[in-house]
């Protein structure tokens, strides 16, 4: 049984709501944009920041469905998880194991979505940002739970987990600031 520290369990809980919300929120505008094709969600800001180019391409429904659906079922659990660990309930490994194991298949999807968003669709969705922003961070705290101070590769990895979102960070940083750099050096 592992029973979080109430920093990692509040900044659990804090980042798989986030998330939710996100996914929420792109839902009900992809939902609107399927009922009125001249629907422009808020987040549609520019032609490079533009929730609506990527809800319009066919890799926002991977499966048949939009994509962000897949999202509020995994943090629905997620945030279940993190209400228990933050009301301090003990969970056995294997749920710890099964959170951490949906996180790393989350992340292999965002990894999908940077390239398409950069390199197919040539914009950026804020609201699937902020998933890809919480992501890691969640990861590296369920990673920490199960492996903070163990031995091995894995002990490794959870000693070394913050530095591996902040290069996750500063690479997709790069990615995008690379991608449209026009964009952004005309607003100087």
């Amino acid at each position: 049984m592992i029973t979080a520290r109430p920093r990692a369990a509040w900044l659990l809980l804090v980042g798989t709501l986030l998330g939710w919300l996100a996914a929420v929120t792109l839902t009900i505008d992809d939902f609107k944009l399927l009922k009125d094709p001249s629907y422009k969600p808020a987040c549609s800001i520019n032609p490079y920041v533009s929730c609506g180019s990527v809800m319009a391409s066919d890799q926002a429904s991977v499966f048949g469905f939009p994509n962000p659906i897949m999202g509020i079922a995994g943090f629905s659990v997620a945030v279940t998880i993190a209400v228990l660990a933050v009301a301090g309930v003990a969970l056995p490994r294997w749920f710890w194991t099964g959170l951490w194991a949906g996180l790393i298949v989350g992340m292999g999807f965002i990894f999908w979505l940077i390239f398409q968003s950069l390199y197919r669709i040539g914009a950026l969705c804020p609201y699937c940002m902020v998933v890809w922003t919480i992501t890691p961070i969640c990861l590296a705290v369920v990673t920490d739970q199960l492996w903070g101070g163990a031995r091995g590769i894995m002990g490794i990895i959870a000693q070394w987990r913050w530095t591996f979102v902040v290069v996750f960070y500063a690479v997709v940083l790069l990615l995008v600031f690379l991608k449209f750099q026009d964009y952004w050096l005309s607003l100087v």
